[in-house]
């Protein structure tokens, strides 16, 4: 067995001989890594780092640039005076490294929904900052997890999921038609996009921009996508970003509009004829496609949906009846209208139908159910109450509300579903925080009282009496619901007066003693039929994308919208529920709506 051992170099020490070998990468770097913009001297000068120098002039006499690469064939370099097979072999090897180059490793996670999902070093850098680490701490489902135990999911690995799945996508849209030119740089942004579409969501998700901020600040007009942008920005300009994204080749700031642009729609909201033609900045046209990936504001098909049904379908424990996997595998780009548009296989729309239905039954038993909805309303009541008492610490010491916490980047990355426990810790007297850090006391030094403050915190006392009754299950209580024929458009505005036409009906009660929750349910594109808007083309010639001939199908839904309207009482004895549900059927006949 001696003979056997490999012998130690001459100069050689053992440590050296057994080191552990290093984790080998690529040490090929271009300045711009995306291929299809290199010119004839670029693609030269690859050609003499790979030590293929000899062949450059005959590259330089066919002015092959990078855009001809991916498209070079055997043929092709023995057409231009490449004879001996073994040479064109070694240069169609070493240009095929262009569209494989990685500086670093890529990282992996195992998902419980994707499996082992691979993500670039640069969306590393992403996720590893506190403004992405944030989404650790805000649940994805908000108050349904106060109904499904199993929905403890965050907002986090959603967007983890949705980042990997971009990739996903675009990839899969490159090696299925290469004439797309979709370059690396554009499959790091749409990546980008996916991961940080949702940075701007509040405590408990949607409650906090639907719900909790309508109240708050009805005057203005909020959703999560705008401070999505800000926290973008913010993330960015934080952790030092911007050289490392042109490190890994994109060009700023062109890559940031587009990034941007990809989460919240158009930058630009001038009206003028130009924006009217192509209203984003990021991409040309011929990239109209991009767009539709992340956030698809055409139809609503996009990977964000793909990710949430099947991870909140396995939390929920709800079958999931879509398989993004398949509709992955039919999709193509095709021109439709002079613009690309990701269009799929005219066998899949089965599968489109039963993507949408399952958003209608995710909605239906989970996102909008009856106990989720009244603690989100709970919830909101106790933020409400608290909102003023809360001082958040933003840029420059300055101090923000609940509600104002918007308005600051720095006070917003603080701002997670802890703000829950915070109220429902407070002290017994209400005061607001219950913990404060102080210096280290020297041995045998007594303490002192905290000083008198006369302040007056009984929004945080009843605040945290809320949030207690949450715990304890002391819910508002459910009175029963009406569904009109058809969607009323105002009646989320109404419901003030609804309350006062129901305290009129019930002479004992007060407006303030009923609750309204207006539900709408759709398939995504409120009245009208999502796929209206997907175009499908045939095996036969796939450069061709029509509308679906199956409107005419009995088995299809005969509408894609309906609505609820739920009532509650704040009121727990039987004297009062009684009042209240006689009330309710009377305003509900008056209407012509059947009670249920």
């Amino acid at each position: 067995m001696a003979s056997r051992k490999r012998p130690i170099e001459s100069g050689s020490s053992p440590e050296e001989v057994f080191k552990t070998p290093e984790k080998r990468v690529s040490v090929v770097r271009l300045p711009d890594s995306n291929f299809t913009e290199l010119g004839v001297e670029e693609v030269c000068k690859y050609l003499r780092k790979e030590g293929l120098g000899e062949w450059e002039d005959k590259f330089r006499a066919q002015k092959i640039t990078g855009v001809g690469l991916r498209y070079l064939k055997d043929a092709d370099l023995e057409k231009i005076g490449i004879k001996c097979l073994g040479d064109r072999l070694q240069i169609l090897h070493s240009l095929r490294k262009l569209w494989q180059i990685e500086a670093e490793p890529n990282k992996v996670f195992n998902d419980p929904i994707h499996g082992h999902v691979e993500l670039h070093p640069l969306l590393i850098r992403f996720i590893d900052t506190p403004q992405f680490q944030r989404l650790r701490n805000i649940k994805q489902l908000g108050g349904t997890y106060f109904v499904f135990p199993g929905a403890s999911h965050n907002r986090f690995e959603h967007s983890i999921g949705v980042g990997y799945l971009a990739g996903q996508l675009v990839q899969a849209l490159n090696e299925r038609q290469p004439e797309l030119l979709i370059s690396r740089r554009d499959i790091l942004c749409v990546q980008i996009a996916g991961l940080c579409h949702d940075l701007g969501h509040g405590p408990f998700s949607h409650m906090f921009d639907g719900i909790f901020m309508p109240k708050a600040r009805p005057a203005k007009s909020w959703k999560h996508e705008t401070v999505s942008l800000a926290m973008f920005d913010h993330l960015v300009e934080d952790n030092g970003l911007k050289p490392v994204m042109k490190e890994h080749g994109l060009l700023l700031p062109q890559d940031l509009d587009f990034i941007k642009e990809q989460i919240a729609g158009p930058l630009n909201t001038n009206s003028g004829p130009r924006q009217k033609q192509w209203p984003y900045k990021g991409r040309t046209p011929d990239k109209s496609f991009l767009y539709e990936i992340v956030a698809n504001k055409r139809n609503g098909i996009d990977v964000d949906k793909w990710d949430y049904f099947a991870r909140d379908c396995h939390h929920l424990g709800i079958q999931n009846n879509f398989d993004y996997r398949r509709t992955l595998k039919f999709a193509r780009v095709c021109e439709v209208d002079g613009q690309k548009q990701i269009c799929f296989r005219d066998k899949e729309e089965g599968n489109l139908y039963d993507m949408f239905h399952t958003r209608y039954r995710l909605h239906q038993r989970a996102y909008q159910h009856k106990v989720g909805n009244i603690i989100e309303t709970m919830i909101t009541d106790a933020f409400l109450k608290a909102n003023e008492h809360i001082q958040i610490e933003g840029s420059g010491g300055k101090k923000f509300t609940l509600s104002e916490a918007i308005h600051d980047r720095v006070a917003y990355t603080k701002l997670t579903d802890n703000i829950f426990e915070v109220i429902l810790n407070s002290s017994e007297d209400g005061r607001y925080p219950p913990v404060t850090f102080r210096p280290k006391r020297a041995e045998g030094s007594g303490t002192s009282p905290p000083p008198p403050n006369d302040e007056d915190f009984s929004g945080v006392k009843e605040a945290r009496e809320i949030l207690q009754k949450i715990l304890k299950r002391d819910l508002y209580r459910f009175l029963g619901q009406v569904q009109p024929g058809d969607v009323l458009k105002d009646i989320t505005e109404k419901t003030g007066e609804l309350k006062r036409e129901l305290a009129e009906a019930a002479v004992e009660l007060n407006a303030d003693d009923f609750e309204i929750d207006v539900v709408n349910i759709d398939y995504g594109k409120k009245e009208e039929n999502p796929i209206d808007y997907v175009r499908f083309f045939h095996k036969d010639d796939p450069t061709i994308a029509v509308k679906s001939n199956k409107e005419g199908s009995k088995l299809l839904p005969a509408k894609f919208a309906e609505q609820q309207i739920r009532v509650y009482c704040k009121k727990k004895d039987e004297d009062s529920q009684n009042v209240a549900k006689e009330a309710c059927k009377r305003w509900s006949d008056r209407n012509g709506f059947s009670w249920q």
